[in-house]
């Protein structure tokens, strides 16, 4: 798994850490770190053009003393000073003692343009905002490849915003610990590759991060297996309340989800009975309302469900059952503002997009999309639900505990009835007993997996459909690692 702190958690700990080691050397640990990855991104270090973008910080003193590990292997070395009179003096030192040059940002293009490598020392992670319009136009300069110290300089560390213009690195050498920036988007698809370079600071981090990122070995140790003695029933049953006369596709996609999600069997109540029978004949079909449909272990609610009093009564007769349910799509729109899910006796997942956040919280879609993190946190406090929104990182939160990010996703996801595939298939796991942020955060990765399988190698378009297809091979990929 990956965790990640804030800026003001890894401040701490490297406070911590400094005042038990000699002046300096936690800023030579990193960088023989960035050092070392530059050198094996250059592949001959001997010969090459390095450029060194140097702020006012440490990210600034970073680059130096890297820079100057790569001059005394042969590389030709500059350094641009975006304010040189605030650049990090011993840094300075080392890089002119190595054989290196200095240049002031106004001199800087030419260097930068001709190097075969950059390495942003511009910002740190303390910094907020965009580029300075100096450093703005060094950017634009870069021919070569950029590796990032710490993070993307513009990239708030914290929460991934980007509030004006930033570096797109292709390789981030982050230091102790990640950042949340570093895996939410846009941040995240400007950080490049990302790599962590450890220097010591593990045991002075809190056991509990502010953001985690499930890998394989993880998802897999969540997926359920049925043993001999399981039947259908006790694998779980997921009841799935979807479609209208107007949507019934959005019914069959629901279903598509669940039935590869785990559960033993699914029930499907609603008005499209006989499109799902259709297509799934081993379905369960009763036309409502749910309380009468027979047991389930878990309900997914709302994809297609339309607006009318017939839905509201479903979603109503869903929230006061005593098993975990999952909101999505037209159940979000249904679902009273500021409602008080805490009053129910079981979980409640909620699948919002962007502007359903919005609707949910009274604000913007934009102002959502350009707080993805602040968002998904207020959703989960004010409606005491655990919650999964939808984007190009999707994010799950629930109180009190670190915010997931779901690492798999990809843009060809961006395609009518993928959130109905993806509610089915939390459902499903729900019903097989995973708590509501495990199914949550499990559902998406195989979701994304699934979608990254279906496009690759090159990517290409997909439909939803496709997608739900592919879950099966993509939960033995998985379970293989």
């Amino acid at each position: 798994m990956r965790i990640a702190y804030s800026v003001e958690t890894v401040r701490a700990a490297e406070r911590e850490l400094m005042a038990r080691l000699p002046a300096g050397a936690l800023m030579q640990r990193a960088a023989a770190g960035l050092a070392a990855a530059c050198a094996g991104l250059l592949g001959r270090v001997y010969g090459s053009r390095v450029a060194l973008l140097v702020g006012s910080g440490d990210n600034g003193g970073d680059a130096l003393y890297a820079g100057a590990r790569l001059a005394r292997r042969g590389a030709g070395v500059t350094a641009v000073l975006l304010t040189p009179d605030r650049a990090h003096h011993g840094g300075l030192a080392a890089l002119r003692a190595a054989g290196g040059r200095t240049v002031t940002a106004d001199a800087g293009e030419p260097a930068v343009a001709r190097a075969d490598l950059v390495i942003d020392g511009i910002v740190g992670i303390g910094g907020k905002g965009g580029l300075r319009p100096d450093a703005e136009r060094l950017v634009r300069a870069v021919r070569g490849t950029v590796v990032a110290v710490d993070l993307p300089s513009g990239i708030d560390a914290d929460t991934g915003e980007v509030r004006g213009s930033s570096v797109r690195a292709d390789a981030t050498l982050t230091f102790g610990a990640y950042k949340p920036g570093l895996l939410i988007d846009p941040g995240h698809e400007r950080a490049g590759a990302l790599r962590l370079v450890d220097i010591g600071l593990a045991e002075h981090l809190p056991a509990a991060p502010d953001l985690e990122a499930l890998q394989h070995q993880d998802v897999a140790a969540l997926l359920p297996r049925p043993t001999p003695e399981s039947d259908k029933y006790r694998r779980g049953v997921v009841g799935v309340v979807a479609g209208s006369a107007r949507y019934p596709g959005a019914a069959v996609l629901a279903v598509s989800g669940a039935l590869r999600g785990g559960a033993g069997a699914v029930r499907y109540v609603g008005p499209a009975a006989d499109t799902v029978i259709a297509r799934f004949p081993e379905t369960l079909v009763h036309s409502g309302p749910p309380a009468k449909a027979g047991r389930v272990q878990s309900w997914v609610v709302g994809p297609g469900l339309g607006d009318g009093a017939a839905a509201k009564h479903s979603l109503d007769d869903v929230l006061a059952s005593d098993v975990p349910v999952l909101v999505d799509a037209d159940g979000l729109h249904l679902l009273p503002s500021g409602s008080d899910l805490r009053t129910r006796d079981a979980a409640t997942v909620l699948t919002p997009h962007a502007g359903e956040a919005a609707a949910l919280l009274g604000v913007s879609r934009e102002e959502v999309e350009a707080g993805r993190l602040a968002a998904v946190r207020t959703l989960a406090e004010r409606y005491g639900a655990t919650v999964l929104l939808k984007g190009s990182t999707t994010l799950i939160a629930a109180e009190g505990q670190p915010v997931r990010v779901n690492p798999t996703g990809t843009g060809w996801l961006a395609t009518a009835g993928s959130g109905d595939v993806l509610s089915g298939l939390i459902g499903s796991l729900l019903a097989t007993g995973l708590t509501a942020r495990d199914a949550a955060s499990a559902g998406a990765y195989l979701h994304g997996l699934a979608a990254r399988r279906t496009t690759a190698p090159q990517g290409a378009p997909i439909a939803a459909y496709d997608v739900a297809t592919a879950l099966t091979e993509t939960w033995r990929d998985v379970l293989v690692g």
